[in-house]
């Protein structure tokens, strides 16, 4: 199989484990799971140190239930007379899938090991065969094969033997036009094959005779290197394998806080996260040794030497779990996600200057009359860290309800005594705005805000329902803070120098009237050097920020497609899911990169009011003056 190379973020994300790519060759493999990461393709384990590519981000790690993170391994070519050099030749794995193959003129399958390199020949023909374009999923994460003998004899116990079959194609545009073919057998067209119901069943599992029973999903894993199957109760659904569908990364984000209120202390507890220190720290914590200030001056003095007895104590202490870390405010409302946000939330609201985070709180006050009106407060953020972590994946619908544990399951053959999971940290810059709470608290009790609403908190409901995503809270509040994060992110895309792509919204939203947030951060990090150009911080600054919100509010009055942007809310909503009111690609969309939702949850007549009724919107009041 060819070798290639691939971003150490694009393995995070959208190509992490499960996930399949295709090769400049044209042939599809799927990515390995977790057990086969920092290895070598010879299989020689010998000076391999993965603590070298270790992450550290505390919060993130405790709310995803992991001892570490790890970069992705990136490949090192060995120098002929560097026998000292670790790390080198490492490989993330890549499997061939789908496993069945076809030959493009005369149709003849053949089912071809996972682990088979280079490209393989039609036995007939002597011409290279392809990779058929179909697979089969369920809901729950697996993927396999389509299963094509079962499908062509019509039942869930077809001959042990495989057959010689030829898929070929009767020249029509639909499924219905592919046919599967037996020689001297049965043949059946792939009509309808991918072919979902409300309630879940699929026409798959329903058209396969399994002695009176669904057809349910085997449980296969080919990711993991393996072709035995698990405990699976859900329907299995035929696919193309190119549906954009088949995997979606479930990524859980941090933005860096200091874990001291001293700026040296903090310092000392970076140093001390640092790979080569903190395996040291876990080293002696393992023997039964506490770590002192002198084992570290005695080992690392050269880095170390700035800081006191004192400071490093504090910081040992810190690092190792001894001391009382903050813990997340017990507010009532609050899910985890939530609560976990709350802490990046008061943070935001103060002026920091670490080396990882930056914070400037700019004075309200300097700033118009009819803009400082809406706002509470905001920060420019010169410099933030942010670390992104993947915990796992799900097919077919992008939300779940499952928990972390069992997303993660699927990342592993045999999971390891203390759970890694792959992360990968960017800088950047940002824009942190917070609406005034006392007006928002006002504007969101009219009864025409909820009236407008309450449709597409009706979709969303039912379509948790029957996707079964995870509980949450959606309100007036927390679309109109999706919507003014989308308005002003194609806006700045016009003067700040990032392409819409480069930026990403961060919300902060509880509607609880003891510890409201109404909070967003609109921020660039990137891996590369767009990270760190400075726009977005010049653009909030006085006199700058003020014409760029009027003209993100004023163009959100008008719609290239309105009147009918405007009004569909009425008729069924728009977009993803039909979980948009007033907002398509001419108004209020952005690169699904930069929206926390998919581009859904998003209504422009909640910022700027309806036709009918103006007044409805939250900033209707600074268009009037």
């Amino acid at each position: 199989m060819p070798r290639g190379p691939i971003r150490r973020g694009q393995l995070i994300s959208p190509f992490g484990p499960g996930a399949m790519m295709i090769l400049a060759d044209g042939t599809s493999v799927i990515c390995a799971g977790l057990d086969h990461w920092f290895k070598r393709e010879s299989g020689d384990i010998e000076k391999i140190d993965r603590w070298e590519f270790q992450v550290d981000e505390w919060r993130l790690a405790e709310r995803l239930a992991v001892s570490h993170f790890f970069l992705p391994p990136d490949y090192r070519r060995g120098r002929r007379h560097d026998s000292q050099a670790t790390n080198t030749a490492l490989i993330v794995p890549f499997l061939r899938f789908p496993q069945w193959h076809y030959c493009t003129h005369c149709g003849l399958m053949r089912k071809i090991p996972l682990v088979t390199k280079g490209r393989v020949k039609c036995e007939d023909c002597n011409r290279y065969i392809v990779q058929v374009p179909f697979v089969a999923m369920c809901d729950a994460g697996h993927i396999q094969d389509f299963p094509w003998v079962e499908w062509v004899y019509r039942t869930a116990s077809p001959p042990q033997d495989l057959p010689r079959m030829r898929l070929v194609s009767t020249g029509g545009m639909t499924l219905a036009a592919q046919k599967i073919i037996v020689d001297g057998g049965p043949e059946r067209t792939l009509a309808s094959i991918t072919t979902a119901s409300p309630d879940g069943g699929t026409y798959l599992s329903r058209n396969l005779d399994n002695g009176g029973e669904l057809f349910l999903c085997p449980g296969h894993r080919p990711w993991l290197g393996t072709e035995v199957g698990e405990s699976c109760s859900q329907p299995l659904r035929g696919t193309l394998r190119s549906a954009a569908n088949v995997y979606f990364a479930q990524i859980h984000t941090s933005i860096y806080l200091p874990r001291s209120d001293n700026n040296t202390v903090a310092e000392a507890i970076l140093c001390l996260e640092e790979p080569q220190i903190s395996t040291f720290l876990s080293t002696l914590k393992g023997a039964g040794v506490e770590p002192t200030p002198e084992h570290l001056q005695k080992n690392f003095n050269q880095v170390l030497y700035k800081y006191s007895d004192h400071q490093l104590t504090q910081a040992i202490a810190t690092v190792c779990g001894d001391s009382e870390r903050e813990q997340e405010q017990n507010i009532p409302g609050d899910d985890a996600e939530t609560g976990f946000r709350r802490q990046e939330y008061d943070t935001l609201l103060t002026d920091v200057d670490f080396d990882q985070l930056v914070l400037q709180s700019a004075d309200i006050s300097q700033y118009k009359p009819t803009f400082s009106h809406f706002f509470d407060h905001i920060t420019l953020i010169p410099k933030l860290r942010e670390t992104r972590a993947f915990s796992g994946f799900t097919r077919v619908f992008a939300d779940t309800d499952r928990g972390l544990s069992s997303l993660q399951e699927m990342l592993w053959l045999n999971p390891p005594t203390e759970r890694w999971l792959p992360a990968y940290t960017v800088f950047g810059e940002g824009i942190f705005l917070t609406l005034n709470e006392q007006l928002l608290q006002e504007w969101e009790v009219q009864p025409e805000i909820s009236k407008r609403i309450s449709p597409l908190v009706a979709r969303y409901q039912a379509l948790r329902n029957t996707r079964h995503l995870r509980a949450r809270q959606i309100g007036p509040r927390y679309v109109l803070l999706h919507t003014l994060a989308h308005l002003l992110i194609n806006r700045l895309t016009f003067e700040c120098g990032y392409s819409s792509a480069a930026l990403r919204e961060r919300l902060y939203v509880s509607e609880n009237r003891d510890a409201p947030m109404a909070g967003i951060l609109i921020y660039t990090a990137a891996g590369d050097a767009e990270g760190t150009l400075g726009g977005l911080v010049r653009m909030g600054r006085v006199g700058r920020l003020e014409p760029l919100l009027e003209r993100a509010i004023k163009g959100a009055q008008w719609c290239s497609a309105d009147p009918v942007c405007m009004e569909i809310g009425h008729s069924g909503g728009q977009g993803p899911d039909s979980l948009n009111l007033a907002a398509c690609h001419g108004c209020c969309l952005v690169p699904e990169t930069a929206c926390e939702e998919f581009n859904r949850l998003l209504d422009r007549g909640l910022v700027v009011g309806t036709f009918e009724n103006p007044a409805v919107g939250f900033f209707s009041k600074e268009m009037e003056s």
